[in-house]
């Protein structure tokens, strides 16, 4: 019996199998390897129920080119379908369920009108026991769409290059949640605390994220690092999109 982290392995390699078939063509996926991966997903009953449907009744990767590029004719639709497919069981194993704090912020973030930053969300969410630097990456992210966004919504200009420390400085300003805009202890206190994950979350990405080269005292962070990491993101940028309507009320 796969241990579940073995399960996501496959999963993720049966995806990323998928994606390049369906963006490239059937000769560039692992027609083998799909196979294998497939059969053993649809043999497994613990999972059986949350795999994309298609997987049933496409046993090779020919059917599944075949399947894809009439359902879809652009490679965007492509990656976003398999995205959607593939959510259900990387939930589950991730999760054991979808976890209440996950779903608060997944509902929270769909009232934004961006797709960037919903897609950014959900990678976060899967590559959290998979994949930790990944996920990590995503967290830090998440929060800079999420400030570019409202940077955005006030017409306020930013560089492409602005690290997240500086877009929340200026997002927090424009939604009045910076702690220099309150003479309340208590809040500033809190509002303070919000600037300090915001920076420890730039921090933690830049020493276990993905985004830079390592040297040899790296060391690799575990799925604990990458839970909290996404798990503060997610909440901060709740926080920064429920102020910016009360705001923009």
């Amino acid at each position: 019996m796969d241990t579940k982290r073995e399960l996501l392995l496959k999963i993720e390699t049966l995806k990323h199998n998928l994606a390049s078939c369906a963006t490239n063509g059937m000769g560039s996926g692992d027609i083998k390897g799909y196979k294998i991966i497939r059969d053993e997903l649809i043999a497994n009953s613990s999972i059986k129920s949350k795999i994309p449907i298609f997987l049933e009744t496409c046993e090779d990767l020919s059917q599944f080119w075949a399947f894809i590029k009439m359902k879809f004719h652009t490679w965007d639709g492509r990656r976003k379908f398999l995205s959607k497919e593939f959510e259900p069981v990387l939930f589950l194993l991730n999760n054991g369920c979808i976890a209440p704090s996950d779903e608060a912020v997944t509902n929270g973030l769909a009232r934004v009108d961006s797709e960037y930053i919903q897609d950014t969300w959900k990678k976060a969410l899967e590559r959290r026991t998979i994949d930790p630097e990944g996920a990590i990456t995503m967290a830090r992210t998440l929060l800079e769409g999420v400030c570019k966004h409202i940077l955005d919504r006030f017409g306020t200009k930013y560089e492409n290059s602005a690290d997240l420390p500086e877009l929340y400085s200026k997002a927090s300003r424009l939604i009045n949640v910076a702690p220099s805009q309150h003479s309340e202890l208590l809040h500033r206190k809190i509002l303070g605390g919000c600037n300090t994950v915001v920076v420890g979350l730039g921090e933690l990405r830049n020493t276990f994220g993905d985004a830079h080269g390592k040297g040899k005292d790296w060391v690799k962070p575990d799925p604990r690092h990458a839970e909290l990491a996404v798990n503060l993101a997610g909440t901060m940028a709740t926080f920064l999109i429920s102020s910016l309507e009360e705001v923009k009320k």
